[in-house]
């Protein structure tokens, strides 16, 4: 895997995404070939054209050229029409040239598996760095630019090239197909800027083309549909990009399942990586997450259309009680607000509601709303004046020729109003009157499910918390919370050690380094030690073999709890060292730790580990055997701050044990997110000397927390 480089900026990306001439090569009068499909593709394109053929002295009344070289101008962008045999000399050819950019249609590279396939890839990525090509492929259906009208590719998808209304969504797909699939939906009326697509990405990856859009004056709104990335952690820098440019990212992660990823690797040669660890490094990007393709267009178009919401409250207004109904349940599942008119609004509402009808928030105004167009108008105009709601949903059970008329009205009080209408389509008629106008208007916001529209508008909240956050504290700042010195005294303790797995004794003087608190305890070598030891830690106590050979001790049968006496503690120590003999014969044994007990309490597991793409990552669970029993654990990349962490903890499906565990004292939140963050940090400092850290439990007693049991295992990498 090459080294992780910068993401490469708009500006870099100009020639190859908006090129001002085209060479094609592989041009043919043969109207089946990859060349001439390509171009007639370009039909729209206002750019130049340069042909390349060498087989070809004209193309009708085209000049054809052998190469970009013998061309009278070059190129900003070559697409290659050609089998992979000619591709690495036109590579060439567009290098020695100054060619900008280069798209590469080609199959049967790195998404083969083939060592030399593999290689001649890499051969084609060390050619364009060193040339500053920008390459988009090889295995690539090419991209469209709908500002230029150029449609770079051979794929016949029926799409309409037209210019765009205003700055609309761009649309990153590491499926050609699939990309250019969604792109259809510039038929049913979504304003779309570009699709751009990128195969294997041998060159220019998803960050990078998010990072090109993040600058595009085009893209109000980025759509991702995205499998995995040798560099996954470059995500961080295009979202910042994006963040900043204030446009809102929203992706879907396939290949979450282990046959998807499977399918995933063999499609274009790119690694799947951890689903878990995907969604924590798009958090931290600011992405919005949808979780089917079918919803990415949708919530896109939604961020590219409306700007930040006014009020957190959404009302719901519509004819059919049925599909009110069912945007209450949305509202409710996804956590968004519907709260009840005030009485002045009521006021101002009575009129356009029957008796029979719901004066309330959903408003059911019955078929009088179908009856009288200008009805719907006013009473979104009655429910979005003031500052209850920030968002109207409009349910339509069904559409007919009436629902363009009251669309229209319902969007001109939005625009006047600065408040996103939501039209959400549950009838079977997809494409019926009024949608694909409505979907144009630029102040109608269109769904093809209620479900869909408030999942939409629950991350609409959830992206504002977020700008509030940083307008109010400015970037998240990972001030260090561990002691100073922590991570060279944890280093030297480590060094110190004989194994590469630390005993558990040497694995919690490194975590006391760091302002983890840890149980006292006294290693022994013989039973009147051991009682020796009980008294002293005073009873009851706890008795484990220790041995960088029994990582597991509950299965090896050595540890004892609860010994309450001198003689316990004696017949526990020969039965544990006797088991220790049995399960391990050729184990080394230091010792016996003894512990005194800590009182029950709730048991936490904080563990880390070292990605080979995404670098330290902290997981934190309910402990004990929960933690597999429930597999309930939260995921994020190290180190966290305290405010990660403590979200981390209360995302926990079992979250509600943290007020009280037994009818004790609710746990200390605040003290056990700082020794989580603390724990990231030691997963971070020794991320090139440690593979893996797992504390289990730390049992918490209200404010008493104390790491139980620690394993920390060495690997250079």
């Amino acid at each position: 895997m090459e080294p992780r480089r910068a993401v490469y900026t708009h500006a870099q990306l100009t020639r190859l995404f908006n090129p001002r001439s085209v060479a094609i090569y592989g041009a043919s009068p043969n109207a089946a070939s990859l060349g001439a499909r390509t171009i007639a593709n370009m039909a729209k394109y206002q750019g130049k054209f340069i042909r390349i053929n060498p087989r070809y002295d004209k193309i009708g009344d085209e000049p054809c050229y052998p190469s970009v070289a013998a061309a009278p101008e070059k190129p900003d962008c070559a697409v290659f029409c050609m089998p992979r045999d000619g591709i690495e000399a036109a590579l060439i050819d567009c290098a020695d040239s100054g060619v900008g950019g280069a798209v590469i249609f080609a199959s049967g590279y790195t998404e083969t598996g083939v060592p030399e396939h593999v290689a001649e890839q890499a051969r084609l990525t060390a050619i364009a760095r060193e040339a500053g090509i920008r390459v988009i492929g090889p295995n690539t259906l090419g991209f469209v630019n709908f500002t230029t009208t150029a449609m770079v590719s051979f794929a016949s998808a029926e799409l309409e090239v037209n210019r765009p209304r205003g700055p609309g969504v761009g649309i990153v797909s590491q499926s050609g197909a699939v990309g250019f699939a969604l792109g259809q939906s510039e038929r049913r009326g979504v304003n779309l800027s570009h699709v751009l697509t990128f195969g294997n990405g041998a060159d220019v990856h998803i960050a990078d083309e998010i990072a090109f859009l993040a600058g595009d004056p085009d893209c109000a709104a980025i759509a991702c549909l995205f499998e995995g990335m040798p560099h996954p952690l470059q995500l961080l820098e295009a979202g910042e990009m994006a963040w900043k440019a204030g446009k809102a990212v929203v992706i879907c992660k396939l290949g979450q399942g282990k046959a998807a990823a499977t399918a995933a690797l063999s499609h274009t040669g790119s690694l799947a990586g951890s689903t878990q660890a995907y969604m924590a490094l798009f958090e931290r990007a600011g992405f919005i997450v949808v979780p089917a393709v079918e919803h990415l267009i949708e919530t896109a178009a939604f961020f590219a259309k409306v700007g930040r919401p006014r009020s957190r409250g959404v009302a719901a207004l519509g004819a059919s009680g049925g599909a009110l109904i069912a945007a209450a349940d949305a509202a409710e599942a996804h956590g968004v607000p519907m709260p009840q008119p005030p009485q002045d609004m009521l006021q101002r509402l009575r009129p356009f509601v029957p008796e029979y009808g719901a004066l309330r928030n959903p408003c059911d105004l019955t078929a009088m709303m179908v009856r009288d167009n200008n009805i719907a108008g006013q009473a979104v105009e009655a429910m979005l004046t003031g500052d209850t709601y920030g968002a109207m949903v409009a349910p339509h059970s069904s559409l007919s020729q009436g629902s363009l008329p009251r669309a229209l009205g319902m969007a001109e009080v939005g625009k006047r109003l600065g408040k996103p209408v939501c039209f959400s389509f549950s009838g079977g008629w997809i494409g019926g009157p009024g949608m694909f106008e409505s979907e144009m208007n630029p102040h109608l916001q269109c769904f093809q499910s209620v479900d869909r529209c408030f999942a939409t508008l629950a991350a609409w909240h959830k992206r504002e918390d977020r700008l509030l956050d940083f307008e109010k504290h400015g970037p998240r700042k990972r001030a260090r919370v561990s002691p100073a010195g922590a991570t060279e005294t944890a280093a030297r303790l480590m060094a110190a050690s004989n194994s590469q797995t630390l005993t558990e004794r040497e694995a919690k003087a490194v975590l006391a380094a760091y302002g983890v608190p840890v149980v006292q305890e006294q290693l022994v070598q013989s039973a009147r030690e051991a009682a020796t030891a009980a008294q002293k830690l005073g009873f009851p106590v706890a008795l484990k073999v220790e041995s960088p050979d029994l990582p597991h001790k509950t299965e090896a049968g050595v540890i004892r709890l609860n010994l309450n006496s001198v003689a316990a503690v004696e017949a526990a120590y020969d039965d544990v060292m006797a088991n220790a003999g049995k399960a391990a014969p050729k184990a080394r044994i230091n010792g016996v730790l003894v512990q005194p007990m800590v009182p029950p309490g709730l048991e936490i597991m904080v563990g880390a580990r070292i990605d080979p793409l995404f670098g330290p990552l902290i997981v934190v669970g309910l402990g004990g055997i929960f933690v597999e029993l429930l597999k309930d654990t939260a995921l994020e990349l190290a180190p966290v701050t305290t405010r990660e962490a403590r979200n981390m903890l209360e995302s926990l499906k079992g979250a509600a044990l943290f007020d009280g565990f037994r009818g004790g004292a609710a746990v200390d939140l605040d003290a056990l997110s700082a020794i989580i963050v603390r724990l990231s940090e030691f997963a971070a400092d020794h991320r090139d000397t440690v593979t893996e850290l797992d504390v289990n439990p730390l049992i918490c007693t209200g404010n008493r927390i104390v790491a139980v049991d620690a394993l920390i295992v060495r690997g250079v990498r």
